[in-house]
């Protein structure tokens, strides 16, 4: 069956709430877009949640996917109503042919050279080099697929610092990448824990898939001990608010790395951070940093 998808141009005042209407009225989905996307007045939105400092796009398009069959003119003229606004604003509209969505998705996800000897490869793609080191990742719901800068910056920092043998403790673990990662490099005890119980979910998969023993848990559940080596890939404000909880993790003479920090929030992290472990910028990726350092002890 073809779909038709509607392309609504508004402003960022009405955008949030005529895509809400359209999907109240029946839309399969509603996202919004910068309407001058690809133009010299292009708007990036770039930031974590709680730093974007713009409302969202002054010229905001709304897309909305329908079923061939909807009334267009009778379902924008009562969602305008709904939303606010005076008439019905210009669209423009198109037939989605069907398409076999899974296959399309997984096509998305391709295998990612880390280093000389470190892949991440999807669960339906065979490995494009049968004597590397490869993470075996089904990306479900959490975040982490290896294709995000700070993913790449942490796995990195993990490759040059695991040692056989040593605990690592993955803080905010998503799809457990890194975990599993410093589990196939040979580390001993490895805990990843996140407050997403469907990361947890993907992360205990992605293990079984890879044949570790790496553990997984909810962090709002009390978590005990020091670790070796630790590392949190989240964002910088609970960074911030997590900074003596996570310190508290890493046992003297134990290496800490954070990511998901923007270059210019870096020094404010590190500054954060002084009073419990001594951090420097590892290494910059795509206007991201890695914090790096090690307890005193």
């Amino acid at each position: 069956m073809d779909w038709l998808s509607v392309s609504i141009e508004t402003d960022c005042a009405h955008a949030d709430t005529l895509a809400d209407a359209l999907l109240d009225a029946g839309a399969l989905s509603a996202s919004i877009e910068d309407a001058d996307a690809g133009t010299p007045e292009e708007t990036p939105q770039f930031g974590e949640p709680g730093s974007v400092t713009t409302p969202g796009w002054t010229r905001s398009r709304v897309v909305a996917l329908l079923t061939p069959d909807t009334d267009i003119p009778a379902l924008l003229a009562d969602c305008a109503t709904s939303a606010g606004l005076p008439a019905t604003p210009p669209y423009t509209r198109e037939t989605i042919a069907e398409q076999n969505w899974v296959q399309l998705t997984q096509s998305q996800f391709e295998p990612i050279r880390v280093s000389e000897r470190l892949w991440i490869v999807p669960s339906w793609h065979a490995a494009p080099d049968p004597e590397a080191l490869v993470l075996v990742l089904d990306p479900g719901m959490a975040f982490g697929t290896g294709s995000h800068p700070t993913t790449r910056l942490c796995l990195e920092w993990i490759e040059r610092t695991v040692t056989p043998g040593v605990s690592v403790l993955d803080y905010g673990c998503g799809s457990g990448i890194l975990a599993i990662a410093a589990a196939k490099l040979g580390a001993g005890e490895v805990l990843g824990v996140d407050i997403d119980p469907q990361a947890v979910t993907a992360a205990r998969n992605n293990a079984d898939i890879n044949a570790v023993s790496a553990r997984f848990a909810d962090s709002a559940v009390s978590l005990e001990g020091s670790f070796d080596v630790v590392v949190a890939n989240i964002l910088a404000n609970p960074l911030k608010a997590l900074a003596p909880a996570i310190c508290s993790h890493v046992r003297p003479g134990g290496a800490l790395a954070l990511s998901g920090i923007l270059v210019e929030q870096a020094e404010e992290l590190i500054a954060l951070y002084a009073p419990y472990i001594q951090l420097v910028v590892a290494d910059t990726r795509e206007g991201w940093v890695c914090l790096a350092g090690r307890k005193a002890g």
